[in-house]
Order: structure tokens, then C-alpha cells, then sequence
């Protein structure tokens, strides 16, 4: 049991980092809280559930549209609807949960509201540690780390990566130096709306599709931003880590435990609150934005 706890633990958390990751990216550039980010998470394994259901697509190219499309649809909601408020913060939450809202009826009624499924991208199972663990597990830990490796390595190594962490800093430092904030943030949310579909394409095959499916999500998402500190990185991974196992343990150790794993998520994020207010790694992100 303990392997099975570990394995499981690690991709719950890769999952939630990959959300938490972009979560953090848009708060850390942009300023804002898009509560609509896990409701991208849905509409993607939608799109590769009707790509592969009715269209029957190659799984690859169901799951590179998914994440085109969805990245595409994030930058078009922040350009013509969150752009115009966001010095608003109270109307940024409002409109975001709105547009979860709007997003989560409109796959009801393209849907239904019953439970959908995805066929497993890879079958069969290896033996690690003595337990057997779905190739399909071993797929999403390579994918996040892949996916983690590649936005540290853009936003360390390449000059529009430099510019994202400069408007991070200091938005007016930013713009005295010629760079364009406007553009960053529209960036930076595209690729927010890409992890999320990341995300949400790796886990069809293993949750049940249904147009609710953004909600539990976004409450741990939202605990583990808020648990690693508002727009830290390495704050996200760690939360997400905590967490993941966290509501493994949950399940795996207490009876219907699957009912209490977001209390104790919860539990667990105000606990550090109360000892560290500003989060894990709240004081790194006052001096360094990303």
C-alpha cells in the first residue's frame, strides 16, 4: 500500500501543479485571479473526448488541438472580456466565475450533464517497486515534468521569458524599458490555458468527464497557491505536493475518505496560513516575482 500511496500521491500532485502552475503565472504577471482557470481544464478534455468519440481522431492530434484550442480560447477571454477590468480585482473574480459558470453550461448542453469517458491512451502496466503502476500514471508524470522543465527553461533562458519576470517585478520598470505589458500578460495567460489543457487532456482517461468537473479542481488549486504563496513557483510545487499526498492519504487510509479529501486540503492550507500567513514561499515572491 505504501508504493500504491506513493504513485498515486505523485500524480495527484502533478496534476494539481500543472493547474497551480499556471494559476500562479497569470497572479504573478498579470495580477489577477482567473477563478475560470480550472473550467479551461474541462472544456480540454471535452474537446479530446468529442475529437476521439465522434470524430475519431488519432489521440496525439486530439490531445496537441485540445491544448491549441484551449490556450487560444484563454488568450481570447482575457483580450476582449478580463483585459478591460483587471486593475478591478473584485470584478476580475466575478466575471472569471462567470465565465466557469457560462462554460460549464454550455458543455451541459453540447454534452449533457451525464458522465463521459476517454478510452486509456497507453494500456498494460509495468512493475516498479513491486507494485504495478498504469503506463498511463508514468505518461502524466513525464508529461508535468516535461511541461515544468520547459516553462522553467522559458522563463530563465529566453528573452521573452526575461521580459515576463521584469513585468512580474515592477509593471512601470517594465514599461520605462520598452517592454510591451499588455503583451506579456496576454502571453503568459495563453500559456496558463495550455497547462491547464495539459492537464485536463492526461486526466480524461482516468476521471469522469462531466461538466461539474472544474470545481474540485479549483479548490485545490486554490489551496495550493495560496499555501506556496501567490505567484511563487516553487511555492506551487511544493502545495501541490502537499496536497497531492494529502488527499491520497485521505482516500487510501480513511474509510470514505474520498468525500473528505478537500476538507482536509483545507484543513491542511490553514494551518500554514495561520503560522505563515503570506504562505510558504510568500516572503521569496515579495522580492522575486518568478
Amino acid at each position: 500500500m505504501v508504493q500504491q500511496i506513493i504513485f498515486v500521491g505523485l500524480v495527484n500532485s502533478a496534476t494539481y501543479f500543472l493547474l497551480a502552475l499556471g494559476f500562479s503565472l497569470i497572479f504573478g504577471v498579470a495580477r489577477i485571479i482567473n477563478l475560470s482557470h480550472t473550467a479551461l481544464y474541462m472544456v480540454s478534455a471535452y474537446l479530446v473526448f468529442s475529437l476521439i468519440h465522434f470524430f475519431g481522431a488519432n489521440t496525439l492530434l486530439a490531445i496537441v488541438f485540445s491544448v491549441v484550442a484551449t490556450a487560444s480560447l484563454a488568450a481570447l477571454l482575457y483580450k476582449f472580456l478580463i483585459e478591460r477590468i483587471r486593475e478591478h480585482e473584485l470584478t476580475v473574480i466575478i466575471i472569471t466565475v462567470a465565465l466557469a459558470l457560462i462554460l460549464q453550461e454550455c458543455m451541459a448542453i453540447a454534452f449533457g450533464s451525464h458522465y463521459r469517458g476517454v478510452d486509456t491512451y497507453v494500456s498494460g502496466n509495468v512493475d516498479v517497486l513491486g507494485v504495478s503502476i498504469a503506463n498511463q500514471h508514468l505518461i502524466i508524470l513525464a508529461v508535468a515534468t516535461f511541461c515544468a522543465g520547459c516553462v522553467s527553461l522559458w522563463l530563465w533562458k529566453s528573452r521573452i521569458g526575461l521580459a515576463i519576470r521584469v513585468t512580474a517585478q515592477d509593471r512601470e520598470i517594465a514599461n520605462l524599458m520598452g517592454i510591451n505589458v499588455d503583451a506579456m500578460c496576454l502571453i503568459v495567460t495563453a500559456v496558463a490555458g495550455a497547462l491547464a489543457a495539459v492537464a485536463g487532456a492526461m486526466i480524461a482517461p482516468l476521471r469522469a468527464i462531466e461538466p461539474r468537473m472544474w470545481l474540485s479542481p479549483l479548490v485545490i488549486v486554490m489551496a495550493t497557491v495560496i499555501l506556496g504563496g501567490l505567484g511563487s513557483i516553487k511555492g506551487s510545487l511544493l502545495g501541490a505536493i502537499i496536497l497531492g499526498f494529502t488527499e491520497t492519504l485521505v482516500v487510501f487510509l480513511i474509510p470514505l475518505g474520498g468525500f473528505l479529501k478537500g476538507v482536509a486540503a483545507m484543513a491542511i492550507m490553514i494551518l500554514v496560513l495561520l503560522v505563515r500567513p503570506e504562505g510558504l514561499f510568500g516572503a521569496v515572491f515579495e522580492e522575486e516575482r518568478l
